[in-house]
């Protein structure tokens, strides 16, 4: 069994080498953390990217009440995803497509901000069990491609994770709907993941429209308090 604790080596790298070893278990960096299976990653979770359980209650693909009934039957045995498709909440495909999105998210978060890895924790599994196992390499691939647009958009990624404000720009503008309603929700406290949140949309599609709203001058990184 592969372990690895506080190793040298960028994340990238260490989990190049779980796949390799087909490794088993769950990767720390100091902003998220993956979850391998055979040498796949199964799960991602980023404090700067909404998790599943939020992304599915709060567009109301399942009801509160239905997702944490699920966790509570299915959470110990590794299953609540299967819980959810058994149980008629949600189809497989809805599920999967779902959970990738999740996935490819956070992997991109955990990756760009703060990708030291501090330890593995060889044999752990996540509650919510492998719903679609992602091969390391087509993760990486992901995170890259997020990374290079959001740059050509806007340069600069503290927008992804500090508290914004709105700047008030240069006069009115007319937005498209999404971008608009982006903004409603910027208010000097709350920070890109509580804004995708909020607005039950994905990290990645939030962070596109809040960089496009940096780049024109409508939002900016909040002051300290």
């Amino acid at each position: 069994m592969t372990t690895v604790a506080r190793a040298d080596g960028s994340a990238p790298e260490l989990l190049d080498r779980l796949a390799a070893d087909r490794a088993t278990g769950a990767l720390s960096t100091r902003a998220g953390i993956f979850y391998l299976s055979a040498g796949h990653v199964v799960h991602v979770e980023s404090p700067h990217s909404p998790d599943l359980g939020e992304l599915l209650t709060r567009s109301g693909a399942v009801p509160p009440a239905g997702w944490w009934e699920a966790v509570e039957r299915a959470g110990t045995r590794h299953r609540v995803g299967r819980h959810l498709v058994d149980s008629g909440r949600l189809t497989a495909g809805a599920l999967e497509l779902c959970q990738l999105g999740a996935l490819f998210d956070a992997a991109y978060c955990a990756l760009a901000h703060g990708g030291t890895v501090l330890r593995f924790r060889p044999g752990v599994t996540h509650w919510l069990g492998a719903v679609r196992p992602v091969p390391v390499a087509t993760v990486l691939y992901e995170s890259w491609r997020r990374r290079e647009l959001l740059h050509r958009i806007w340069p600069d990624p503290a927008v992804d994770t500090v508290p914004l404000t709105r700047t008030g720009g240069t006069g009115p503008v007319a937005l498209p709907p999404r971008r608009a309603r982006t903004l409603a929700l910027v208010d000097g406290v709350r920070t890109a993941a509580q804004i995708a949140s909020a607005s039950a949309h994905r990290t990645f599609h939030t962070l596109v429209e809040l960089r496009r709203l940096a780049a024109d001058g409508l939002v900016a990184p909040a002051p300290p308090p």
